[in-house]
């Protein structure tokens, strides 16, 4: 199991079973995944789509993280992950998504960062990815924020790529 993080108004820590209902709930907001293929209308596939990620067993270091504010601290407000792409690999994946009130405050970022941090010093990697939908204006900046840079466009998604060189 991956370890839990904080940051200055967040706290992360390892997704589990706990956390089911609210990611269901969050993926059934239309907004939420309207950016995003997955089988958010077929209650019974999406139920069994989040149990198989959160029950999945990720290498060491890998996984999803649920977000919580510090505030707030038993509200979820969304999870960001580091895994496999496409849960089969080999690159590994950086993504995110956050409850619709929670959008707009960086949240994403300061997750993602604490995530990136963990990736390069920790986990080791040499780099990881990210495949944006097109219209996802808000997830790229997120990207780019992170220092990712665009590497290319397929299939509606565009990719990125932070390296360890690039953050160093």
């Amino acid at each position: 199991m991956p370890p839990s993080f904080e940051s200055p108004r967040l706290y992360l820590r390892p997704r589990t079973l706990a956390d089911l209902d609210d990611c269901i709930a969050m993926d059934r907001d239309p907004e939420v995944t309207r950016h995003i293929d997955g089988p958010w209308r077929d209650g019974d596939a999406h139920r069994r789509f989040v149990v198989d990620r959160i029950t999945r067993d990720y290498p060491d270091g890998l996984g999803y993280w649920s977000i919580f504010e510090r505030h707030a601290p038993e509200r979820f407000v969304g999870w960001v992950l580091l895994i496999p792409e496409d849960a089969r690999g080999p690159e590994i994946e950086i993504g995110w998504r956050l409850v619709r009130d929670a959008w707009g405050r960086g949240i994403a970022s300061e997750a993602a960062h604490v995530v990136v941090a963990h990736a390069f010093d920790t986990v080791g990697l040499e780099s990881i990815v990210a495949g944006i939908a097109e219209g996802n204006a808000a997830s790229q900046r997120v990207a780019e924020k992170l220092g990712m840079k665009r590497e290319g466009f397929a299939d509606g998604y565009v990719r990125f790529r932070l390296t360890r060189s690039a953050t160093r």
